[in-house]
Formats: C-alpha cells, sequence, structure tokens
C-alpha cells in the first residue's frame, strides 16, 4: 500500500468497521431463524436454504461487478449507476476509504447486499421453487440493489457537489444506513413477487400459524445484536456519529417492540411473543435510516410510531387480498418508510451535524426549525425507490415465471417443500434404524427410496431389501 494511504489509515476505525461487517453478516442467519420459526414445519429448512443460498450468490457478484456498479465512480455523473473502474475489486488492495482499507469498506457493504434479497424470501415462504429462486436473486441484485445502493450510498468526492449516487448527492434524501435502499426496496420487490407468484394453497382459510415461537425470538434477537453494526457501522468510524447511532438503535428497538405489543393489547386483548419479536424488528427497520438524524428522545417517538403503525399495516394484506407470507411489506416497506419520512419532521441539527466543525450545522427536520424542505427531500428518496423496486421486480418475476416457472407444484407445497426441493426434513421423528441406512448426507438421499418402499407395501406389494437390513435389525 503506497504511503500516502498508509497515513490515512486509523487502526481503531478499521477494526470496528470490520467487526461491524461481521455483525451485519451475522444478520442473515439470524433473518433465517426469524422468518424459519414463522413458516410451518415442512417449509422451514426451505427458508433456511433461501437465505443462505443468497449469502453465497451475492457475495460471488460483489466481486465480480457488484461493487463497482454501486460504488465506482458515476456514469456520466447522473448518480444512477456505477461504472466497471473497480470490476474485480480492482485497485481496492491498494486504496483508502476514510480513514480504513477500502477493502474494509467492500467487506462492510457486501454484507448489506446480502441481507436485502434475503429479506424478500419472506414474502413467499413455502411456495417458490429453490432454483428460481436462486436465479432471481441474482438478477435482482444486478438491476435493482446495486444501482439503488449507488443513488443512496455513494457520495463521490466530498471535495465536489452531485458527482455521487441521485438520492445522495443531487436530492440530498437522509438515509444513513438503508431505509430506502434496504427495507423499501426489500418489501415492494416482496410486495411484487409475491403478487407474480400467487397465494398459498388454503391461505387465506387455513391457519398457517409459526411452527417454533422460540425460533422467532432467537433470530429476532440475533438481528438486534447484528443491527448494531449495520447501524452504527454505517458511521465507517469509531467516533461520536457511531455512538449516537448506537444509542438510538437499542432505543427506538425497545420502544418499538413495547409499541407493537400494547397496540395488540388494545386490538386484540393479548400481547404475544410473537408480537414482541415483530415489534423490535418493525423498530430496527424505521431507525436504521434516522438513527444518524434524530436525538434519542426522538428515537423513542418514532420507535413507538413505527411499532404501532407496522403492526396495523401487518393486516393490510387481508384487507387487499395480497399473501405476503411472513409481513414483509407491513414491516420493511412501511417501516422503511415511517423512518425515511419521520427524518423530514424529527432530525435535529445538531446530530446531523455532529461531525461539523460548527455544533447544529447539519439539516433539520419541520419540528426543529427546518421546514418542509428535508421532508420533500426524504419524499422523493422513499418514491423513488418503491416505484423502481417494485416495476422491475415484477418485470423480472413475470419473465421467469415464462422461462422457468417460479412456483413449486401443488402437491409439493401441500406435501412439504422441504423434502420436495431438498430431500430433507427438520425434525426427524422416526425410528433411527430399520428405514433409511446410513446417516447424514447418505441417508437424506436416500429418503425417496424408502419412502418408495413403504408406499409399495401399503399397496400389498413386496417392500424393496436395502443391503445391510438383516445386519441392522441383527445389531438392533
Amino acid at each position: 500500500m503506497p504511503p500516502d494511504v498508509l497515513k490515512l489509515m486509523n487502526s481503531g476505525d478499521t477494526a470496528w468497521l470490520l467487526a461491524s461487517a461481521a455483525l451485519v453478516l451475522l444478520m442473515t442467519p439470524g433473518l433465517a431463524f426469524f422468518y424459519g420459526g414463522m413458516v410451518r414445519q415442512k417449509s422451514v429448512l426451505n427458508m433456511l436454504m433461501m437465505n443462505f443460498a443468497t449469502i453465497g450468490i451475492v457475495s460471488v457478484l460483489w466481486v465480480f461487478y457488484g461493487y463497482s456498479l454501486a460504488f465506482a465512480k458515476d456514469v456520466g455523473n447522473y448518480g444512477i449507476i456505477g461504472g466497471l473502474g473497480k470490476i474485480g475489486l480492482k485497485d481496492t488492495l491498494i486504496s483508502a476509504s476514510g480513514t480504513s482499507p477500502e477493502l474494509a469498506f467492500v467487506a462492510f457493504q457486501l454484507m448489506f447486499a446480502i441481507i436485502t434479497p434475503a429479506l424478500i424470501s419472506g414474502a413467499v415462504a413455502d411456495r417458490v421453487k429453490f432454483g428460481a429462486w436462486c436465479v432471481f436473486v441474482a438478477i435482482w441484485a444486478t438491476v435493482v440493489y446495486f444501482p439503488v445502493a449507488h443513488w443512496v450510498f455513494f457520495f463521490g468526492d466530498l471535495t465536489t457537489t452531485k458527482d455521487g449516487g441521485f438520492l445522495a448527492d443531487h436530492i440530498g434524501t437522509l438515509d444513513f444506513a438503508g431505509g430506502t435502499a434496504v427495507h423499501i426496496n426489500a418489501g415492494m420487490a416482496g410486495l411484487a413477487l409475491a403478487l407474480v407468484v400467487g397465494k398459498r394453497v388454503g391461505w387465506p382459510k387455513e391457519p398457517m400459524r409459526p411452527h417454533n415461537v422460540p425460533f422467532v425470538l432467537l433470530g429476532a434477537g440475533l438481528l438486534w445484536f447484528g443491527w448494531f453494526g449495520f447501524n452504527a457501522g454505517s458511521a465507517l468510524a469509531a467516533n461520536a456519529q457511531a455512538s449516537v447511532a448506537f444509542v438510538n438503535t437499542q432505543v427506538a428497538t425497545a420502544a418499538a417492540a413495547l409499541g407493537w405489543i400494547i397496540t395488540e393489547k388494545i386490538r386484540y386483548g393479548k400481547p404475544t411473543a410473537l408480537g414482541m419479536a415483530s415489534g423490535a424488528v418493525a423498530g430496527l427497520v424505521a431507525i436504521t435510516p434516522a438513527c444518524a438524524s434524530v436525538n434519542p428522545v426522538g428515537a423513542v417517538i418514532l420507535g413507538i410510531i413505527a411499532g404501532a403503525l407496522c403492526s396495523v399495516a401487518v393486516g393490510l394484506k387481508n384487507k387487499f387480498g395480497f399473501d405476503d407470507s411472513l409481513d414483509v411489506v407491513g414491516v420493511h416497506a412501511v417501516g422503511g418508510a415511517a423512518g425515511a419520512l419521520l427524518i423530514g419532521f424529527l432530525a435535529t441539527p445538531t446530530v446531523t451535524g455532529i461531525l461539523t466543525p460548527a455544533k447544529g450545522d447539519g439539516p433539520a427536520g419541520l419540528l426543529y426549525g427546518g421546514g418542509f424542505s428535508q421532508l420533500g427531500k426524504q419524499a422523493i428518496g422513499v418514491v423513488m425507490v418503491a416505484v423502481y423496486s417494485f416495476v422491475i421486480t415484477w418485470v423480472i418475476a413475470k419473465v421467469l415465471d415464462k422461462i422457468m416457472g417460479l412456483r413449486v407444484s401443488e402437491e409439493d407445497e401441500v406435501s412439504g417443500i422441504d423434502l420436495a426441493a431438498h430431500a430433507e426434513t427438520a425434525y426427524e421423528i422416526s425410528p433411527s434404524h430399520g428405514g433409511t441406512p446410513g446417516s447424514g448426507i447418505l441417508a437424506t438421499l436416500t429418503v425417496g427410496k424408502a419412502t418408495a418402499g413403504d408406499e409399495a407395501a401399503s399397496n400389498g406389494g413386496p417392500t424393496p431389501a436395502e443391503p445391510g437390513d438383516k445386519k441392522v435389525e441383527a445389531e438392533a
């Protein structure tokens, strides 16, 4: 690394950025548990697989061209998409991003690119082909997430103006950690995909209760923990801005969880564990864009509003008839929009200008003397991302549905997508001998053969003999 670049490095900032990247990566397995607990027992592995596959797909795309499209020098200075100047992570090994190596920034932003399409999976739980999902993730990340990340997160050369992303640098929309780029983006994509794929068999007449609420709470806890890296890490340094983002993340999340269960108590008479977990996630979503714009009191207010609002919003799918299986629209689209718009009311110049030489030099919301200017900029960001994400996702889904089909067969959906798509089940409750031989992958891949034998026996025919059956019986 050149000496002039080495002079910029700060070991504390670099350590915090790398630790934050690891925290954000943890959020995707946390999301897998959060979603996995909410689906039915017969499709939990498929939900976990959709999330883990997303980690693999997006990580590879990020190296080849994803980072370049999101963070390379802007094409034409319109703020729409980055160029190919950093394809294959070109020059990132010898350059700096702020006070850290650029490769640390590459790692941090990769984790955002991973979790955004993973969030969409909850909208189409129980019914999408695994292969079709993998293709969808690759295309969606390329034509939706990477450009939108450029709009929101790329600031260009900080010494000049309007050479960065359209929303960040041209419009002036405040989105510190991804309320628009991540949550509205994923929420509206989830809505479009759910509309194309269609409703689950039996929805809404048949009850489809979460099969494992402790999983949901475990996932929410992992998300909460990882979100400190998501929000405070977005300061890209161990500084005052990271500190205020950290505190705001905690108190807004706590307030939203309370707001959700209080709303449940008023509307239905009982607060639920699922509601507490969902409220916490709603608070995390809403504070994401605002964590470096509001003070802690404002964060509490924002959290209470988000928790109550999202608690009501998850019922929209029943009113309008779209099957958003795990409430991606109600929590992420609505929560992200609420957080982004509330910046226009609650942003304080002391917080937004916390790193400026003159205190109180940052943008202000309506309630702090800023007028309607910032609120208008926030509205532009919300609408632009929501419309783009919905329209492009709908087109992608329609094309894929025509070419390869997005949905599993009704038979596979009813019997369970885990066994049909992955030849596995989450919970093995049958005897450990006398059926499928071996263990692990061998046992998994011979489930189909054992099932065929069971069917033959039930129809009066002989059960196919398996090598080693007599030996197993003798040992038993």
